[in-house]
């Protein structure tokens, strides 16, 4: 049996002592992230957001199975957002709309979230209706077509329901009750309000696919409105994504249990406050790459030196090579190599040991001469 099939549904329960220190501890550690974020100036706090939303919406879908580009999603924000990061990568429909999609639930929180805004967000998600290679319709309730909706894993043959939602004809009604109380409902602390919002959605499970993703839309539109600001400094979906297994036994132990929740709740809380504490490295990068910038002023360089540096510094894959700076830069080996070549004479780069065809490249640590 399933929680949605107990006499008390959807009156959850939790023990508000239980969960005291935990909220409070998770309330401190978004006041101070705030303050530090807040002390920075506006670009180093727009870089923070830009690097914040790209991790977000990359994990909530990696959460799914699905692998964005990160420079599509990552260009997508920037333009969105009106910052300048150099050349802008082309983005794919699929990624403007989850990008569209985050941004929506977070940037405008304060908005009422309605029937018809989620049937946007689902829209937004499956653009040419096809998830994968199925075909879905998108932006309606599902109506269980092909089948009651399940969560299953395991071979053909041998599969393991973990879950099985309502019948597809409770979904508008449940929806309805979800949405009246997300909107109004009784007065509570909006982090709980959050962990709440995100097992009550996903365990309504309204759309064909796409419920995890919106279900930390909403969550996030939740947390944002407890901090009365659209601006992320931390992503609670790069945080369940580090910690997906736990996520998904959570998830089924509370949807098999009862209406007491408090377990799932204090997880949550858990998984909230590791966020804000991994948002500090993310501060901390951000004041690193703006600490060099400034260690470097007045050296000139070229365009493509400038872009190539802070993809370098943002934290790509391996090691700075001649064939990876012309990937970079989309430059020839020869201009690549002058390119390094002058980064060398003016301090910014360092040779590895390493040489021969496997040279590469690091910072060099100190002032330029």
């Amino acid at each position: 049996m399933h929680i949605h099939e107990l006499s008390g549904w959807p009156n959850f329960a939790w023990d508000a002592q239980q969960l005291a220190k935990p909220l409070a501890s998770v309330r401190h550690r978004q006041g101070r992230l705030i303050g530090h974020m807040e002390a920075l100036g506006f670009g180093l706090r727009q870089e923070a957001v830009l690097q914040t939303l790209t991790e977000d919406v990359l994990k909530s879908s990696e959460i799914e199975g699905e692998k964005l580009d990160a420079g599509q999603v990552r260009s997508s924000l920037a333009r969105r957002l009106g910052m300048d990061i150099g050349a802008l990568k082309p983005a794919d429909r699929r990624v403007e709309g989850v990008v569209e999609m985050m941004l929506d639930a977070t940037r405008h929180y304060d908005k009422p979230l309605t029937v018809d805004r989620l049937f946007a967000w689902h829209a937004s998600l499956f653009p040419m209706g096809y998830s994968g290679m199925t075909k879905i319709r998108p932006g309606v309730w599902r109506d269980d077509s092909t089948g009651p909706m399940q969560v299953v894993s395991g071979p053909i043959g041998k599969e393991y329901v973990h879950y099985e939602a309502p019948k597809a004809a409770r979904v508008a009604g449940e929806m309805r009750a979800f949405l009246e109380w997300f909107e109004a409902g009784p007065e509570m602390d909006l982090v709980l309000k959050s962990a709440e919002a995100h097992l009550w959605f996903v365990t309504i499970h309204p759309f064909d696919d796409g419920n995890g993703r919106i279900a930390r839309a909403i969550a996030d539109m939740a947390l944002a409105r407890s901090e009365r600001s659209p601006q992320r400094f931390y992503s609670m979906s790069a945080q369940i994504r580090q910690e997906r297994n736990d996520y998904y036994d959570i998830l089924e132990r509370t949807q098999k249990g009862t209406m007491d929740i408090t377990p799932w709740m204090e997880w949550f809380l858990g998984c909230l406050g590791r966020a804000t504490d991994g948002a500090q490295a993310v501060l901390a990068a951000i004041l690193a790459k703006a600490r060099f910038w400034d260690r470097i002023k007045g050296v000139p360089l070229n365009e493509r030196q400038c872009l190539v540096l802070n993809r370098f510094l943002d934290g790509f894959e391996g090691k700075l090579t001649n064939s990876k700076y012309a990937a970079l830069a989309k430059c020839s080996h020869d201009t690549a190599l002058r390119d390094m070549q002058q980064l060398l004479e003016r301090g910014i780069l360092v040779r590895n040991a390493e040489g021969g065809r496997s040279t590469s490249y690091s910072l060099a640590t100190e002032r330029p001469g």
